[in-house]
């Protein structure tokens, strides 16, 4: 299975706004060239494994964080996003998250039984 350099950019740029960083100061932080981030953000380029590492700390992620999409053992993280996402939720929200997502689930089994 390929990288998915695409999934991979968009991750690395959602982190690091989700810091607050701009490309300039994760460069920094990365020891890399800003052009450099900026063309593996966009996925105009493959991204090395000491230069994604870098990133990787650099944004205080895990490898697996970043390119999870690509793997075939992801559930966990998949499960830790999920759970990200609800965190902040009320219970009312919570109530009704779990109400949609026992219909989508339903729906996708039935459909995948079709």
């Amino acid at each position: 299975m390929q990288p998915n350099y695409i999934a991979l950019g968009k991750r690395i740029k959602e982190k690091r706004k989700a810091l607050g960083l701009t490309q300039a100061q994760l460069s920094e932080k990365a020891e890399i060239e800003p052009t450099t981030l900026s063309h593996i953000e966009r996925a105009a380029t493959k991204v090395s494994l000491p230069t994604l590492i870098m990133i990787a700390n650099a944004l205080n992620a895990t490898l697996d964080e970043l390119v999870f999409d690509s793997l075939i053992k992801s559930k966990h993280i998949q499960v830790e996003l999920i759970n990200e996402l609800l965190s902040d939720c009320t219970g009312s929200e919570l109530k009704a998250l779990s109400e949609i997502l026992s219909t989508a689930k339903t729906v996708l089994r039935n459909y995948n039984q079709e």
